[in-house]
């Protein structure tokens, strides 16, 4: 294929390139403080956002690969804080398990009752959400008061997620909120600082999903 210009890739194969990306990934991480269990989502995480100070600031729960594992491989359901995370999941695996992707935000009595009560959709959509999620993925990549409305849920014993990825990025609330997770006895992936983003918590579950496939 001839782009027409003066460089040239070095491969349009996709798998090719995903390879050589992992790849480049190690050889520039270096050393690294993560389990090998932890490893795949944090080489993900990079990918996703060619960040490595990003990835370097993840943090885990103990459990947290284990439970996520195990979430997706009992058909947990995934709730997503926002369509942007919804549509980035890799729903197949989500659904070969017989689980399924979910998001609350946009639902007409969540707007109706934000608007109720002054506050803001994110946090009316995980009160609605953990209803029906116990023991599932909590996918929060967008709305810091979506994270701090789960984590008083879960003190308050509302809210029995299985995992909590949550990575939202932001100037508002954002490192406060992951700062608020880390302090949980729950299963969570979180990092620290403003940074993160729906493809980074995305690219976390994606990890996790694969792992879980992968286990057969």
């Amino acid at each position: 294929m001839d782009f027409r210009t003066e460089f040239k890739p070095l491969t349009v194969q996709p798998q090719e390139i995903e390879e050589k990306s992992f790849q480049i990934i190690t050889e520039e991480l270096g050393e690294h403080p993560f389990t090998e269990e932890q490893y795949p989502v944090v080489q993900r995480v990079i990918h996703a956002s060619a960040d490595f100070d990003l990835g370097r600031s993840l943090v885990f729960h103990p459990d947290a690969v284990k439970a996520g594992i195990q979430a997706i491989r009992s058909g947990k359901i995934v709730v997503a804080d926002v369509q942007m995370v919804q549509v980035g999941i890799s729903k197949n695996r989500i659904e070969k398990f017989g689980g399924e992707v979910k998001v609350y935000i946009s639902d007409k009595d969540v707007m109706e009752e934000a608007k109720r009560l002054n506050t803001t959709r994110a946090i009316i959509s995980i009160r609605k959400a953990v209803k029906e999620a116990e023991g599932g993925i909590f996918a929060i990549g967008n709305a810091p008061t979506a994270l701090l409305e789960l984590i008083r849920l879960v003190k308050e014993g509302e809210a029995k997620p299985g995992l909590i990825i949550g990575m939202p990025v932001g100037f508002v609330s954002a490192a406060e909120s992951k700062e608020e997770l880390a302090k949980l006895d729950v299963p969570f992936i979180t990092n620290i600082g403003r940074k993160g983003g729906s493809p980074v918590t995305v690219a976390a579950l994606n990890a996790l999903s694969l792992m879980a496939e992968r286990q057969g």
